[in-house]
């Protein structure tokens, strides 16, 4: 794709913008020096707005823009189920595990579970997270984003990876938590406005000229197939590329009706915003629990607007017939084809912001674990605090380098959204079994936390085996399922019924009503409820 010379400026103006501002809001008072309540907290000093920016920056990666466009493309607005049910999923966390987190006043999820359960809950669960976090979440981003450099700019794959890589670990590794949050705020403006700006020159093109409205009207009417929120077997098809052959497959496998409102879209959902290092991080550095709960209402209404950004492209491509053979090419293609010159390195300028700061916010988390789960934790508990943040700068920067060199053997998936869905979803379901009843159930015992854990994956997989016909959707709810009774069983057999030592009084961490708070989350139940009936 041609970029004009204003387009090479408006990009390095974004990248110079975002560098700049990262290193400057990491400088330090003279004679202070970075702690590990600065570095990975940020001083628990972080406004609503911040926050919330923060979160969607964090969230909203290549994995969106390229992995959900793709998905949009196969089985269209369906795929916004994980949206939409995210923004009510963020008034649950903000109303009834926040509270908790912050009057433990912890560091790390991790940490949680040793407060609650013991050291060996801890540990497990930190390693789990790490695998996830560099195995997982790191090289998926970092080959999505290579993946659209290449589809845009003609950049070898390995060196978009590269570049990625070395941009976000730029200001990310020195500044830390309070850096990665404040660029994220300008990240954020720049992924929502040019992200808008691509889907409106799609809609009017697709409209042949008559504006985003007309075209927006025209592709309900003419790919009506694709705007169904709620699919049922054989509804809709698609076809998939697996080891060279073209397979047809049926989207239900991917969003199986009403199992994605009533089942296992929950477990994905709660488990990313509720037990997430890498997202409740930000909500864990808040000035106080309305700033943090205000936040995560901002961020709802963030992703209320996120299908307009990452969805419908997709289903424009698909609308224009696009001559592509991976569903990851959608956006790619529609950014390089309708995104005219002195616009493209805006719109390009917004992908990459989506990119850098989830790569930011995930090497500052896998730093946090590390260093406050595993390092100082067993290896030298009477480490000083500045030799915690240089261990955190370290990690970080090795885990970008793991991602990197791992992110090219993503290539030859269709849909690499769903892969890190799936496949984030063998850990997911036990993880918050563990979570959920230990904020809330009092008499669950560590042994039972841990045999759950330790089962998690085996459960996930033995049911991939034994039923793979089970849309992994519903396995994650029946995984979960499982997982609950499995911790309530165990814990009465020990506990004989009593409550553990270490469960969570739930009327100490209770916060105080807030009207701002209640006025949002109304409206985003209201709306979220409006779109489901609309797009039924």
């Amino acid at each position: 794709m041609y970029f004009s010379t204003l387009d090479y400026v408006v990009f390095a103006l974004y990248g110079a913008v975002i560098i700049g501002l990262g290193l400057w809001v990491s400088r330090e008072k003279e004679g202070h020096e970075k702690d590990t309540s600065d570095y990975f907290l940020a001083g628990k000093s972080l406004p609503w707005w911040a926050i919330g920016a923060s979160l969607i920056a964090s969230n909203i990666s290549a994995e969106q823009f390229i992995g959900m466009s793709g998905s949009g493309f196969r089985v269209g607005l369906a795929i916004a189920s994980y949206e939409w049910m995210a923004a009510v999923t963020l008034l649950v966390i903000a109303y009834f595990f926040l509270p908790i987190y912050l009057e433990k006043g912890i560091f790390t999820m991790p940490q949680f579970l040793e407060k609650r359960y013991d050291s060996r809950v801890r540990t497990l669960l930190a390693v789990f997270w790490l695998l996830v976090y560099v195995f997982i979440n790191l090289t998926s981003v970092l080959y999505l984003g290579a993946l659209a450099l290449e589809g845009i700019m003609g950049v070898p794959l390995w060196t978009g990876i590269f570049c990625l890589a070395l941009f976000s670990a730029v200001y990310s590794i020195y500044g830390g938590l309070k850096a990665v949050a404040f660029t994220d705020v300008v990240q954020v403006v720049v992924l929502v406005g040019g992200g808008l700006l691509t889907t409106y020159l799609a809609l009017d093109a697709y409209g042949a000229g008559s504006g985003s409205i007309a075209g927006f009207m025209k592709l309900i009417k003419e790919v009506p197939g694709h705007f169904n929120m709620i699919l049922f077997p054989g509804e809709l098809t698609y076809p998939e590329i697996e080891a060279g052959q073209t397979v047809m497959k049926d989207a239900y496998q991917l969003l199986p009706g009403l199992g994605v409102l009533l089942g296992g879209m929950w477990v994905a959902n709660l488990f990313y915003w509720g037990c997430n290092q890498y997202i409740i991080q930000r909500a864990l550095a808040a000035k106080s629990i309305k700033e943090a709960q205000r936040g995560l209402a901002f961020a709802g209404y963030l992703k209320l607007l996120l299908p307009l950004i990452v969805v419908i492209p997709g289903i424009v491509a698909f609308a224009l017939d696009a001559p592509i053979e991976r569903g990851d090419q959608a956006y790619p293609w529609l950014l390089a084809t309708y995104v005219g010159p002195g616009l493209r390195g805006l719109a390009f300028a917004a992908l990459a912001a989506a990119i850098v700061s989830s790569l930011a916010s995930m090497m500052n988390s896998t730093a946090t674990i590390f260093t406050m789960d595993l390092y100082k934790n067993l290896i030298n508990k009477e480490a000083t605090e500045r030799k915690l943040v240089q261990v955190g700068r370290i990690v970080g920067m090795i885990a970008i380098i793991i991602g990197a060199l791992l992110a090219p053997q993503l290539s030859a998936l269709d849909q690499a959204f769903q892969y890190i869905q799936e496949y984030t979803g063998f850990i997911s379901p036990g993880v918050l079994a563990i979570f959920v009843l230990g904020l809330f159930w009092k008499k669950a015992t560590p042994n039972a936390a841990l045999v759950t854990a330790l089962l998690s994956i085996p459960m996930s997989a033995g049911m991939k085996v034994l039923a793979p016909a089970v849309p992994f959707i519903n396995r994650m709810g029946y995984v979960f399922v499982l997982s609950v009774l499995l911790i309530v069983v165990i814990s009465l057999l020990e506990g004989k019924g009593k409550d553990h030592e270490k469960g969570v009084d739930l009327a100490s961490a209770r916060a105080e009503s807030d009207a701002v708070f209640n006025g949002l989350a109304f409206g985003i139940l209201g709306i979220t409820a409006a779109l489901y009936l609309i797009f039924w």
